[in-house]
C-alpha cells in the first residue's frame, strides 16, 4: 500500500520559516520524481515544486521560487520542503506527491501550514 506521511506543518508568523517532511512506503521511492503541492481554503490543487529521482533537478512555482528548497533523501525515503520567506497567501494545507508537475498522484494526509501574525 502506498503511503506518504507529510509532517512539519504549524503556525508561523509573517517572515517565518518551516521545514516539511513526507516519509514514503509502499513503493519504489528512489525511481520516482516527487512534488511537493497545496491547497489553500476554497481553492484547488496548486503544484509547489517538484524534484528528480535523483535529487539534482529541482523545479518551482514562480510564487515560491526563491524562498522554498526542495530536496529528498532516498536512503530514508524522505521528501522535504524548507520554506522560508513565508507568506500570508503560502497559508494551505501542503501534501507531498508522486510524480512531477502536471503529472502527480498526491496523498490524503497532508500537513497543515497556517501564516499569520
Amino acid at each position: 500500500e502506498v503511503q506518504l506521511a507529510e509532517s512539519g506543518g504549524g503556525l508561523v508568523q509573517p517572515g517565518g520559516s518551516l521545514r516539511l517532511s513526507c516519509t514514503a512506503s509502499g513503493f519504489t521511492f528512489r525511481i520516482q520524481s516527487m512534488s511537493w503541492v497545496r491547497q489553500a481554503p476554497g481553492k484547488g490543487l496548486e503544484w509547489v515544486s517538484d524534484i528528480n529521482s535523483g535529487g539534482t533537478t529541482a523545479t518551482y512555482a514562480d510564487s515560491v521560487k526563491g524562498r522554498f528548497t526542495i530536496s529528498r533523501d532516498n536512503a530514508k525515503n524522505t521528501l522535504y520542503l524548507q520554506m522560508t520567506g513565508l507568506q500570508l497567501e503560502d497559508s494551505a494545507v501542503y501534501y507531498c506527491a508522486i510524480g512531477g508537475h502536471g503529472d502527480y498522484i498526491a496523498g490524503d494526509q497532508g500537513t497543515q501550514v497556517t501564516v499569520s501574525s
